[in-house]
């Protein structure tokens, strides 16, 4: 999911449109979402676990076959945990 709060509802309207993102996009028009998850700026992301853990955390560019391996040992934590 990505989070808007910077410029203006249109702008990030225009963002999705010229990016093609395929996630939903949400707008928080006060930030507070930034706050919470302590965005410095962007780009930036937070991969979170279905507890709501945080279990990654990236300023500017990050690795990709990173954030794979940090959901597949999720995963397998999740699916240890319920056998």
């Amino acid at each position: 999911m990505g989070l808007g709060t910077q410029d203006s509802l249109e702008e990030a309207r225009e963002f999705v449109a010229d990016y093609g993102t395929t996630f939903p996009m949400l707008w928080d028009e006060t930030a507070r979402s930034w706050r919470e998850f302590e965005v410095p700026s962007q780009p930036a992301a937070v991969l979170i676990d279905a507890n709501g853990d945080w279990i990654g955390r990236w300023s500017g560019e990050f690795d990709e076959a990173e954030v794979v391996r940090l959901l597949e040992r999720a995963q397998a934590a999740s699916t240890a945990g319920s056998g």
